[in-house]
């Protein structure tokens, strides 16, 4: 699967350094050319004389040399993959802020080729709310971060941090290029984020939902080469989705509008959105000042987009349906499956600990209307993601 494929491995200062040499040895034993681009802090941890050994090519790590200059812009563009292992705090912080003071970010910030990042580091400084900050910046700049791995660190404590083994980096790229365009011309259309259903001209009905899983299923749809549209909630920051066409809407009526009148052109449709199942039946003009001490509200049911859409589905489309419940989450969800006329349900519990809104993982059970169920162990979004594409993938082939 690797055989041809070029990939440009960037180390930093991290002890995990030490993985970076079986990484290369076991890219170029499965086919791959690899170059290697290394920060200042990383020839700390090991020397540009065993990369470049194992490698079998110069390891670069400075912009300019001598009288030679580092073709930054050609490395990125050259790639097939960057990967950068082990991704160091300090190096993620400043990949985040879109800072360019060594080699490895000038590359970074020059490649037009997909970015995985293995990250390491200790487990404080891993679950610290800052690394939580730029790990979401940096996965919404479009690039793919591998899961950290539970185990023995550095400090000599046990926790989460420990940068992914060298074999399983190994099988995630094999991975990534065995699904790289297997959705290649389909049209996807996926819906993200909450709704807004206004009271008045301040307040409104809304729900938690920050839209993240709507955004990594969009990205992994288009990295898989379908064409995609996403029709967007209000979310509180839209990131940056290139090559993705991105419908903002506020209100459950306007996502519906917008997913009718893009149905008949999807091939598949992926309804993420946590959608208002109310809305008010009169929007005051002017904001409802406090007078009384109790104040009633009459709200009407929001049309259903999953039952339409499903209602509509023609036997070439695929829909999959999501049921975000907390309690008898497999009855409501096999419920949804069959009335909704889904093909797949996505079920999330907001009893499973970081689970459901606001977080940036999931945890998830899939159903399908063979009576097959599969599921997975807590994992980012973006994980999520592949699991739900891969999924997705393996039931359009039986189809």
């Amino acid at each position: 699967m690797l055989q041809g494929k070029k990939i440009l491995l960037g180390v930093t200062g991290s002890i995990a350094a030490y993985k970076s040499a079986s990484l290369v040895r076991l890219l170029v034993k499965a086919g791959a050319e690899v170059r290697v681009v290394m920060t200042p802090a990383a020839r700390d941890f090991i020397t540009p004389l065993t990369l470049s050994t194992l490698s079998k090519g110069a390891v670069l790590t400075d912009l300019a040399a001598a009288d030679t200059w580092a073709n930054h812009v050609q490395l990125g563009r050259w790639a097939d993959v960057m990967v950068v292992a082990p991704l160091s705090c300090n190096t993620l912080a400043k990949m985040a802020q879109g800072l360019c003071d060594n080699l490895l970010h000038a590359v970074y910030l020059s490649a037009t080729c997909p970015v995985v990042l293995a990250p390491a580091m200790d487990e404080d400084m891993w679950h610290h709310p800052s690394t939580r900050v730029n790990l979401g910046k940096v996965s919404s700049y479009g690039n793919r971060v591998i899961p950290v791995a539970h185990g023995e660190l550095a400090s000599g404590l046990v926790g989460d941090g420990r940068m992914a083994e060298p074999e399983s980096i190994l099988s995630w790229l094999e991975d990534f290029f065995r699904t790289g365009q297997d959705l290649k011309g389909k049209n996807v259309l996926v819906t993200g984020g909450p709704t807004h259903e206004p009271i008045d001209p301040v307040r409104f009905i809304g729900n938690h939902s920050s839209g993240k899983m709507g955004i990594a299923l969009a990205r992994e749809m288009a990295s898989r080469g379908a064409s995609v549209t996403l029709v967007l909630g209000p979310v509180a920051e839209r990131p940056s989705l290139p090559g993705i066409e991105v419908v903002p809407v506020l209100t459950a009526a306007e996502m519906y509008e917008a997913c009718i009148g893009r149905w008949g052109a999807s091939d598949i449709g992926i309804m993420a959105a946590a959608v208002a199942d109310y809305t008010p039946v009169q929007v005051a003009a002017e904001k409802v000042k406090k007078q009384q001490s109790t104040w009633s509200l009459e709200l009407t049911k929001t049309q259903d987009i999953l039952q339409e859409l499903g209602r509509q589905k023609r036997k070439d489309q695929f829909l999959v349906g999501f049921a975000l419940e907390t309690r008898e989450e497999k009855a409501y969800a096999l419920s949804k499956l069959e009335s909704k006329n889904a093909d797949l349900i996505v079920l999330n519990s907001l009893r499973d600990q970081g689970a459901g809104f606001g977080f940036d993982t999931n945890k998830i059970t899939i159903f399908d209307r063979q009576g097959s169920e599969w599921s997975f162990e807590l994992k980012t979004k973006e994980a999520v993601a592949r699991d739900i594409a891969d999924t997705l993938v393996r039931a359009l082939g039986a189809k």
